[in-house]
């Protein structure tokens, strides 16, 4: 893997990691420091899956 592509997947990662992480933070209603670290590794397995789903596809 070159240099542009480990960016454009690091990109995609935190793109969909920013997202979920904020839709996350829309539906709880308080947040503590635990439930904010759950909340921020959940969303980055959440951003993992979603990533790797797209190249799956794409693949095809």
């Amino acid at each position: 893997m070159d240099r542009r592509t480990t960016l454009l997947a690091a990109a995609e990662f935190l793109a969909w990691w920013v997202a979920l992480a904020l839709l996350w933070l829309i539906l709880v209603t308080a947040v503590d420091t635990l439930e904010l670290a759950v909340g921020a590794g959940v969303a980055g397995m959440a951003a993992l899956a979603a990533v790797a789903a797209r190249r799956a596809v794409a693949v095809r």
